[in-house]
């Protein structure tokens, strides 16, 4: 097949498999935003579904081509309120990062995630030099926020 080819049969690919509205970027309508766009206004989808796509900057040279970096657009005024942090919530995910930053032989918490893919252990552990006491968390009853 030859390139001509390939290019012919591009462009006669729908441009976006949702079939929704789309929207270069820059030129979206007044009330419609992105789901970081809702975040930064602490905000939510609240399971409402995506209303338009917004094509990314390099698509809106080539018209025709499909765009595949495309972001939903959601309406603002039925947007929910971001829920709340609760303390389950957060127990939950400081336990999920405990489980990266945590050394499996010598027990250790670190402030930074560990290499536990690749070395298995944390750099002390695995080289066999002493740990620098302000590299680690002392064991606490309870640190959380909420």
């Amino acid at each position: 097949m030859t390139a001509r080819n390939r290019r012919r049969r591009r462009a006669t690919q729908p441009r976006t498999p949702l079939g929704l509205p789309e929207y270069d970027f820059g030129c979206a309508l007044e009330g419609l935003l992105t789901r970081r766009q809702l975040r930064a206004k602490e905000l939510r989808p609240g399971g409402y579904p995506p209303v338009a796509v917004l094509r990314c900057r390099r698509c809106t040279l080539h018209p025709m081509r499909a765009c595949t970096h495309h972001a939903l657009l959601y309406r603002e005024d039925l947007a929910k309120p971001k829920l709340p942090m609760t303390l389950a919530k957060e127990r939950a995910l400081d336990r999920a990062m405990e489980a990266r930053q945590r050394c499996p032989l010598c027990r250790r918490r670190f402030f930074f995630c560990l290499p536990l893919r690749t070395l298995g252990s944390c750099v002390p552990c695995h080289d066999g030099i002493p740990a620098d006491p302000s590299t680690y968390l002392r064991e606490a009853a309870h640190e959380l926020a909420a």
